[in-house]
């Protein structure tokens, strides 16, 4: 895309970025800049304006040459540095393993003398991670008294006000001690800011906290047919609930720490990593609108994985086997669902609404628990069948029956994105005739029938 902008008479014209176009592109047709954010670095401020420098003869006709541009500033950076101001060239983001042992030794500090064995265990990984540093690594060699001094465990046993600052040169150095799991790390880290706000006495960071585990719970409660998340479905639950918060203690903190730090990776990262911003909004005129649908309060995701958890637990039950074994369900297989997420916890608004966004409640429900495997291949068994078709077509449609394992039922769009246009890059076109395609979509059609009474797609 960068280079058809490039080109003068080539779409496309306008080219909106953040942070992508601001050095080491040259358009020399550029003409109008426009700064939609901040910026108080000196150079790069300059180097934004730099993209409109760029000479360009006969831009506008022969002999019309390029000589000026315009610039629409919508955040005050031209006023701020036309007084030639001390520009601010940004500082260097913490690492996640600098900022987590600055947690620890902050939980270390603040704990004192109180629950001694959180306290045992938190010294233990700083000593650890003291410990299998390098002195002769030439980052750790200019804090090498401080290595030397920290590297006995029995300097950790009582910290000064002194000992704390130079055992804070010591954070994010290489050690031996690695743990490449990222996702846990920052889970640790999500934990350990927790405790620290619950012996400040911050109320507002520890409930902002409390919702980031809260959702990482929820997200969890959604994956328990992997065997190891299934093994902490109680604590889980409990976490993803409010209850459990009310008296949370700090080595209630630590267990829920130790047993879900693993399992953390299991969830899709597209549902993570929740985005806080700090900005005062400006409201306009009140206007009332009714709102169909989920009542206030309604938290939809946590509803859908305690759903999602509770059908897990009543698989065998006859309208699930039915919906799962991609058999035709009936008026009263569907009453027998909405039975079971009521027994869930669902409220029947939540389950109407839930209904009306996916086609029917039948496909709701299979959304939450999938559509087993041999039911799956053998809708498409004709196209499984090594003899007849080729590997490339094989490997396609096993893709579909991953597919409608994990979601119970596909649209036939799909069939044209990522994972099957990195097989067929035009689509299943590229592989079959248009007859078996027109046949796959029938086919994903009629298991999608199948979820709802009467057959009707």
């Amino acid at each position: 895309m960068i280079d058809d902008f490039t080109v003068k008479d080539k779409a496309p014209h306008l080219a909106i970025s953040v942070d992508m176009l601001d050095t080491g592109i040259d358009v020399p047709e550029v003409v109008n800049l426009v700064f939609f954010k901040m910026v108080r670095s000196k150079s790069k401020f300059w180097q934004m304006i730099g993209r409109g420098t760029r000479l360009r003869p006969d831009l506008f006709g022969p002999d019309e040459d390029k000589e000026d541009f315009f610039v629409f500033d919508f955040c005050g950076n031209l006023e701020y540095f036309s007084q030639d101001l001390p520009g601010s060239e940004g500082s260097t983001q913490k690492s996640l393993g600098q900022r987590l042992f600055e947690a620890r030794l902050g939980l270390v500090t603040a704990l004192g003398a109180d629950e001694p064995a959180l306290r045992r265990s938190t010294v233990k990984t700083l000593h650890e991670i003291v410990a299998g540093m390098n002195l002769d690594n030439f980052v750790v060699r200019p804090h090498r008294r401080a290595a030397e001094r920290f590297a006995p465990a029995d300097a950790w046993a009582a910290l000064s006000h002194e000992d704390v600052e130079s055992a804070l040169s010591l954070a994010g150095l290489p050690s031996a001690v690695r743990d490449d799991d990222e996702d846990a790390k920052r889970f640790d880290l999500v934990i350990l800011r927790r405790q620290l706000a619950q012996l400040d006495g911050d109320a507002l960071l520890a409930e902002r906290l409390r919702e980031t585990v809260q959702s990482v719970a929820v997200a969890l409660l959604a994956k328990t047919a992997i065997p190891s998340v299934a093994e902490q479905a109680v604590l889980i639950e409990s976490v993803a609930g409010d209850e459990w918060w009310i008296d949370v203690t700090l080595p209630m903190l630590e267990l829920a720490r130790l047993r879900l730090r693993s399992l953390v990776r299991f969830i899709e990262r597209t549902s993570r990593n929740p985005i806080y911003t700090d900005f005062e909004d400006e409201l306009g005129d009140a206007t009332e609108i009714h709102l169909p649908g989920i009542t206030p309060g309604t938290n939809f995701e946590r509803f859908r994985a305690k759903a999602a958890a509770y059908l897990t637990e009543h698989e065998d039950h006859v309208a699930l086997q039915r919906l799962r074994r991609n058999r035709q369900l009936t008026p009263d297989d569907l009453a027998s669902l909405e039975e079971m997420l009521v027994a869930s916890g669902g409220q029947q608004v939540d389950i109407a609404w839930a209904g009306e966004q996916t086609g029917g409640l039948g496909l709701f429900v299979r959304s939450l628990v999938g559509l087993d495997r041999s039911a799956a291949s053998e809708a498409f068994e004709r196209y499984l069948d090594n003899t007849t078709f080729s590997v490339d077509q094989v490997r396609f449609v096993s893709l579909i029956v991953d597919e409608l394992t994990a979601n119970g039922v596909m649209e036939p769009k799909r069939l044209f994105e990522s994972p099957y246009t990195d097989h067929a890059p035009t689509g299943p076109d590229f592989l079959f005739p248009d007859t078996d395609v027109d046949l796959i979509v029938e086919i994903l059609a009629d298991v999608r029938r199948t979820a709802t009474p009467g057959g009707a797609a």
